[in-house]
Parts: structure tokens; C-alpha cells; sequence
């Protein structure tokens, strides 16, 4: 019998690598996830997905993780910097990362960026995505660059966020005019382009947007209208909504929203204009899901650093 082969994706127990893993696994293909949390359980059943740990500070190690793959997925990054997790190690990381796979061998890598990443950003998120993607150019590795806008789904922070906060709060705070736009897309629609590209040999860059387009203001209602929300929006300067951000942060022991993620949207970063790559609609997914998102509040820190 011949051996499946063997693919590696960085961060299959957490969001898009879950979904990844599980079109993997459809195919038949053997998976090993790298992790940061080898401890926490899987959400595939036992032996489904071999389990490393990150050795970024071991190059042999790492590369020793990676031997046999002939795809990379690499789903790892830093939403904001906490701690000694910094965009400066995510990038120094991801770049260890790299090195490891072209001297294990790995034939493609299939990376997920953001979009609009720029090398002369003042935004860190943006900046570190473009230097990463750079660095992925250079590479001996045949590479497929998927830049997604904002991704939704049942394990997604921002959709399910806004719901939360919609549900539980007599007002929602719109940071500016809220016309600024968002191309969000179904996680699973990001997770199938990504199988999907593994098995070209070309290399590609693609906007992975969805075929619904909202101004902020619009998807905040949109949103309020399905969890059959009372709240009253209301617009104010961002660095008032952020003050109230951060004081429901206190409340969550999290990082609700941070500056640099205000900026990036009020500057329309998360919008392409691209044509869809995927065909899942947010108001479908929004209507099947009412009774479920937003009930819990969904944690940065609690997924990643607790």
C-alpha cells in the first residue's frame, strides 16, 4: 500500500487550521499539526493528527517536525503583541519556520497572509504580513500567499464579538462614520482555496474575500438584527470607542480591540475589491446561526496565552 502523504499545518486544533485539517483528513492525506499547546486537546479524534511542538529556537528540531511533508500550511501569527509575543518574534519565527522547511525538503508552501499588507505600513500587523511574504518570495519553496480580509465562522473572534456585545449591552460604540467596508469570508471557503492550492505548483498570490460586501455600520446591524438585538448604535470618535473597549476588556480579561486594528479598519484594509474566492454568504451563515453567536464571548488571550 502506498503511504498517504504527508502534510503540516501549523495550529490545527485552533481556527482556520482546524478547518484545514479536517479537509485534509477528508482527502486522506496523513497531518501533523505544529503547536505552541501540544498539551490541549484535540478536536479530531485520537491519532487522527500527529502532534509537535514549535522549536523556533532549535532549527534542527524543527526541521526534523517537518521531514516527509510535501505542504506546509502556515496558519501561525500574532493578532497584537503580548508579552515576549511580539510581531518581531512572529516574524523572526515565521522565518525560522521557513528555513526548517526548505531544509526538510517541503515542496509548497501554502501561507496565510492578510490583506493589504505593506512593507511602508505604520500599522506592525500589516508591515510584519509584508515582510513574511517577502521572505516567503525569496524562499526555495513554490509558495501559494492567500491574503483573507476578515474570516467568519463558528470559532471567529470579530462576528462573534459584535454579537456578543450586541446582545448584552443597551448601546454599540461605531468607531467614526462606519462607512468604511469589510469582504468577510466563510472560513471553510478559506480552508478549501487552501487545499485547493497545495496541489498547484505555480506561485500565486489571491485575495480570499467572500461575495458579500458591508460598511462596518451596515455589518454591525446586520448582525444586531440576527441575534434580535435592541442596542442602539452609535457613532463616536475611535478613541472614544476604544476607551469603552477596553473597559469591557476588564470586564472579559481581554483585548477587545486594539488601536492599530481600528486603524487598519477605518482605513479599509479589510476590503479588496478582489472578485470572490469564496461562495458562503455572511447573511446565510448569520440566519442558520442566529440562536449560537455571540452567546459566549470569545477570547484572544484565553485561546493564546492562558
Amino acid at each position: 500500500m502506498v503511504e498517504p502523504e504527508l502534510h503540516v499545518v501549523t495550529g490545527a486544533f485552533s481556527y482556520t487550521g482546524k478547518y484545514i485539517t479536517s479537509r485534509l483528513l477528508a482527502d486522506g492525506v496523513r497531518v501533523r499539526t505544529l503547536t505552541g499547546h501540544p498539551e490541549r486537546p484535540s478536536p479530531f479524534e485520537a491519532g487522527q493528527v500527529e502532534v509537535a511542538r514549535y522549536a523556533f529556537d532549535d532549527p534542527s528540531a524543527l526541521a526534523e517536525s517537518l521531514r516527509g511533508a510535501t505542504t506546509l500550511y502556515n496558519t501561525y501569527w500574532v493578532r497584537f503583541s503580548h508579552g515576549e509575543n511580539t510581531f518581531e518574534r512572529a516574524i523572526a519565527n515565521t522565518e525560522a519556520l521557513v528555513r526548517a522547511a526548505e531544509a526538510a525538503g517541503v515542496r509548497r508552501i501554502v501561507h496565510v497572509s492578510i490583506a493589504n499588507p505593506s512593507i511602508d505600513s505604520t500599522l506592525p500587523y500589516y508591515r510584519g504580513k509584508a515582510q513574511v511574504e517577502a521572505m516567503i518570495k525569496k524562499s526555495r519553496l513554490s509558495y501559494a500567499i492567500l491574503r483573507p480580509t476578515v474570516l467568519f465562522g463558528d470559532e471567529d473572534v470579530l462576528i462573534n464579538n459584535i454579537a456578543w456585545i450586541a446582545r448584552r449591552f443597551p448601546l454599540f460604540a461605531v468607531p467614526g462614520d462606519g462607512a468604511y467596508r469589510l469582504q468577510p469570508m466563510f472560513v471553510d471557503d478559506m480552508a478549501a482555496l487552501a487545499v485547493a492550492q497545495a496541489k498547484r505548483t505555480e506561485n500565486v498570490i489571491i485575495d480570499a474575500v467572500g461575495p458579500e460586501t458591508y460598511s462596518f455600520d451596515d455589518l454591525v446591524r446586520l448582525i444586531a438584527r440576527a441575534v434580535g438585538s435592541r442596542a442602539r448604535i452609535v457613532h463616536l470618535p475611535a478613541p472614544i470607542a476604544l476607551a469603552l473597549s477596553r473597559l469591557i476588556g476588564v470586564v472579559v480579561r481581554d483585548v477587545v480591540l486594539t488601536p492599530d486594528e481600528v486603524a487598519g479598519l477605518t482605513s479599509n484594509l479589510l476590503v479588496t475589491g478582489s472578485a470572490a474566492s469564496g461562495t458562503k454568504k455572511l447573511s446565510d451563515w448569520l440566519h442558520s446561526h442566529s440562536h449560537s453567536v455571540g452567546r459566549r464571548y470569545a477570547s484572544e488571550l484565553e485561546k493564546h496565552f492562558r
